[in-house]
């Protein structure tokens, strides 16, 4: 008597061809995929761009920075005993590996905008300086140094989009927008 594997077996894999098959007759040739994209087409469109999608960036990393690191500091809950201590490094470090992730993406979106661009090109040291700072907040390491690096940082690029002409205020992103 015949047992189910073999059948089974042959079922799986007549299911794998025909999901394969599908899925390489849904690729995109090049033939397909047209070369203007998304992109701004005027050098007008991609400064307006580049200042909008500046401020989204760097308010976003303003709001993590604020709420995720520099509220709970002031608050206290940096300090060893303090109840949730741990957790809320670990927030904090998520919330800076973000906020950088955040700062760069803007300093590069301010090369698309003459002026944007002179008033940022300084802060592209200090942004850099922040790469190892978030391991250090969730290691409890210097807290009182990684949050003022943090918070001098974020208020450097928010006066430089000012002067730019640009006002970033705060978006605060939820604790899953950061990684938590």
């Amino acid at each position: 008597m015949p047992t189910g594997i073999p059948l089974r077996r042959s079922i799986v894999a007549l299911l794998l061809a025909a999901v394969f098959f599908t899925v390489a007759a849904c690729g995109n040739s090049s033939d397909d995929m047209s070369t203007g994209s998304a992109s701004p087409t005027s050098s007008a469109q991609r400064q307006k761009l580049a200042k909008t999608r500046f401020v989204a960036n760097a308010g976003l990393a303003a709001g993590a920075t604020y709420q995720w690191i520099v509220k709970p500091y002031r608050a206290g809950k940096f300090k060893k005993g303090a109840s949730g201590r741990t957790f809320t490094l670990i927030k904090a470090g998520l919330a800076g590996g973000f906020a950088y992730n955040r700062l760069k993406a803007a300093a590069t979106n301010a090369k698309g905008d003459p002026t944007l661009s002179k008033a940022v090109a300084p802060l592209t040291a200090g942004i850099d300086a922040l790469k190892d700072l978030p391991s250090k907040l969730r290691n409890g390491d210097s807290t009182d140094s990684v949050v003022s690096s943090f918070d001098d940082v974020i208020n450097k690029v928010k006066q430089a989009g000012k002067d730019a002409g640009v006002d970033v205020t705060d978006k605060v992103p939820s604790l899953s927008d950061i990684g938590g």
